[in-house]
């Protein structure tokens, strides 16, 4: 009995040793999902308190890279390309460095986000942009650092910096307009002839309504100048399946022709199948 009262005593022990103790973070980890116009932002940051402290110019130096915020560096990332001081940013994820100055701060964009606080080795050319922004008084203390996105636009955000007693904005210009008008356009012209390409096909392999997939192929075909084998390879298969076996055979012919002008032995071969199934060779 008191070899197994141990053993138990010895157990609980272990597990009481292997367990962790859960504290708070002194600087709370913070993620922000923000939609400008079209585009998915999503910021990642720690957020550090005053506690006392004089942040600018003393805890924060002036004139030195910083890591904005605390822990791991901060993060933001775009679903597509943005702009950010007069130079286009590509869809991705970016560091946040900042280099705050008693009038203006520096704000970087930096291509790496595996650092813990600041790289080792500071990259110039990992600097996908950079923007100077003002930095504005505020009337009363901010205990805890706060990012944010201000002013939502269609078309523009303001990424927003602010602790203690100091706003700094980063305008952030999105591709909105670009991107509905283009839309806009295309759908306004109707479908194009891959649209219709692409529906014919899609009817022909679900086993939806071949005539259907016949007219659309057909408006595809038109509209393109120079259909590629590949093309007529779809139209030649739609066509047998709807019973043209004469439209068929003219389509398999013209697709067999093209496909030996580019070299394609695969098409060759499959045009050839095809032809002898529906009595052409």
């Amino acid at each position: 009995m008191k070899k197994i009262i141990f053993l138990l005593t010895a157990f609980m022990f272990s597990v009481g040793i292997q367990a962790q103790i859960q504290t708070p973070q002194p600087s709370p980890f913070q993620k922000i999902e923000q939609k400008v116009g079209l585009t998915d932002v999503t910021l990642e940051y720690s957020r550090p308190s005053m506690k006392g402290r004089t942040i600018f110019g003393e805890l924060v130096p002036y004139n030195a890279i910083w890591r904005t915020g605390a822990n791991a560096n901060t993060k933001i990332t775009f679903s597509d390309d943005v702009e950010v001081g007069g130079k286009t940013l590509k869809a991705g994820s970016y560091a946040i460095y900042t280099k705050p100055g008693a009038a203006n701060w520096e704000v970087y964009f930096y291509s790496d986000t595996n650092n813990w606080g600041n790289p080792g080795t500071w990259e110039e050319d990992k600097v996908a942009a950079k923007a100077t922004a003002q930095a504005y008084p505020f009337p009363i203390d901010v205990e805890t650092f706060t990012m944010s996105f201000d002013n939502l636009k269609n078309d523009e955000a303001t990424l927003g910096i602010l602790w203690e007693k100091t706003y700094v904005g980063v305008p952030i210009k999105f591709n909105t307009d670009k991107t509905v008008t283009t839309n806009i356009q295309r759908v306004m012209n109707g479908p194009s002839a891959m649209d219709y390409y692409a529906a014919a096909v899609y009817y022909l392999e679900a086993g939806k309504d071949i005539n259907q997939a016949k007219t659309w192929i057909d408006k595809s075909i038109d509209m393109n100048k120079d259909p590629k084998f590949w093309q007529l390879r779809q139209k030649s298969l739609i066509y047998a399946k709807a019973g043209d076996k004469k439209g068929a055979i003219e389509a398999a012919k013209k697709s067999l022709n093209l496909a030996k002008a580019e070299g394609n032995k695969d098409y060759v071969a499959l045009n050839e199948k095809s032809l002898r199934e529906w009595g052409a060779m």
